[in-house]
């Protein structure tokens, strides 16, 4: 056995015959240490991996010839490299030209300051997880992974994105619309379903009109489509005998959390504040319902989030904080500060001292009001999710009203085909259509 030492470093997000064939060739070189990326650094530059850290590991450090699997925080590759000192590092090809050629020319100077080599093997063309990714688009995904997802991307992500979707159309927008920035890859990482969203698409006032398998209904037919995970808000809940069997039919259907709002009585819009009447519900009653909505689920994957209702009440932090407090001694998997100011300021006072007291609780934001909040402040102050709550509706309606006044004043459409997709576009965003 040679007493060399070979590094691999590689994220295993889909095992495949390309990563066979890598860990084939550094075992003709000595012993091979594998450094796999985390969770985190995957999703960085990619989407969440399939399985997580361990699960990778796992099957890697039980390929023949793989001496250690350690685990790997970044994609630069140096760091390791000057610290274990291997006396060759083995690389696929793809990484010579595109995003990841800046970690390649890092890694070749890490290497040569003692002495290292980097050998180069021809990229299996053919497969990827990236290609695989978009299979998985085509053939979808099963209730169990979508709905364990949103937990997974919380711990791997410094921030969850959340967007809007109030019909299948407008979720196939957010499941493929993605961005680079500073070669790390920028998209949504899942759905809310509103209740505003989805009675205003119907033409019915946010009022919790709509039933429970109406709201359902719609979304089965948002899952049919696509494959990222959904926050469903629920309001308050209704009452606690509806809620415990409602939590049911939500997970059944692979829904990863729901947002309860602690208010009473016929729900009205919370940033009408106090301009309408609208009550909170006793802290203890709001805590059994946390309670009961938690003892009927399956899976701790499944998440209850509290939504705090205090600052549109204008009862202040203090009585958020009290809040808060009593619905995580209850058992809730998220908090949700809820502000209707014009600025974060309310909403960072309540996250920092929430921050000083529970360190590791979800915490939620919905900047529609103080929009001009950015989500590296959010993560400053301690934020994990932010929700987009109504951006694609709002976005929906003026293109299609001014459309059709268009259409009215020049008795034609030809005037309005500047502002309209193209037919063909919008077919080849549906799966299936070709």
């Amino acid at each position: 056995m040679s007493s060399k030492t070979v590094y691999v470093g590689m994220s295993a997000d889909v095992f495949h015959h390309g990563h066979v064939n890598i860990l084939r060739e550094a075992r003709k070189y000595g012993e091979v240490i594998v450094g796999l990326l985390n969770d985190k650094a995957v999703a960085e530059h990619k989407r969440l991996p399939y399985l997580n850290w361990q699960h990778r590991k796992e099957i890697i450090e039980n390929i023949k010839g793989v001496t250690k699997v350690f685990e790997q925080q970044e994609w630069d590759y140096s760091p390791t490299i000057l610290k274990y000192k291997p006396d060759y590092m083995i690389h696929g090809t793809d990484w010579i030209e595109g995003p990841l050629a800046p970690y390649r020319s890092l890694a070749i100077k890490a290497l040569k300051s003692y002495g290292g080599e980097l050998i180069e093997i021809e990229y299996t063309k053919g497969v990827s997880s990236t290609q695989l990714s978009l299979k998985e688009k085509i053939i979808g995904t099963t209730t169990d992974l979508r709905k364990d997802s949103l937990k997974r991307l919380l711990n791997a992500k410094e921030i969850v994105r959340v967007m809007e979707a109030h019909n299948p159309l407008s979720a196939l927008i957010l499941e493929n619309i993605s961005i680079n920035k500073n070669d790390k890859l920028i998209q949504f990482d899942g759905f809310w379903s509103s209740s505003l969203t989805d009675s205003t698409s119907q033409g019915k006032p946010d009022i919790e009109v709509l039933e429970i398998h109406n709201r359902l209904s719609n979304i089965n037919n948002i899952f049919d489509v696509t494959t990222k995970p959904l926050i469903m808000d629920a309001d308050t809940g209704g009452k606690i005998e509806h809620f415990k069997l409602n939590v049911k039919s939500m997970e059944r259907l692979g829904i990863s959390a729901v947002i309860i709002e602690d208010k009473k009585g016929l729900k009205k819009n919370s940033l009408f504040g106090n301009e309408v009447k609208q009550e909170q519900e006793d802290v203890k009653i709001f805590s059994e319902k946390i309670k009961a909505g938690r003892s009927s689920r399956i899976s701790e994957n499944f998440m209850v989030i509290a939504r705090i209702e205090s600052l549109i009440l204008e009862k202040g932090v203090d009585d958020a904080l009290y809040r808060a407090s009593a619905y995580i001694d209850a058992g809730v998997d998220g908090i949700m500060i809820h502000s209707r100011q014009k600025t974060p300021d309310e909403i960072f006072q309540f996250a920092q001292k929430f921050r000083g007291k529970h360190k590791t609780i979800p915490l939620v934001s919905v900047p529609s009001t103080y929009n001009q909040v950015t989500e590296d402040e959010l993560i400053e102050n301690g934020f994990n999710l932010v929700i987009y709550a109504n951006q694609m509706l709002r976005a929906a309606y003026p293109a299609m009203y001014n459309t059709a006044k268009s259409i009215l004043e020049n008795g034609r459409s030809l005037e309005a085909d500047k502002d309209l997709i193209k037919i063909k576009d919008i077919l080849e965003l549906i799966p299936g259509t070709k």
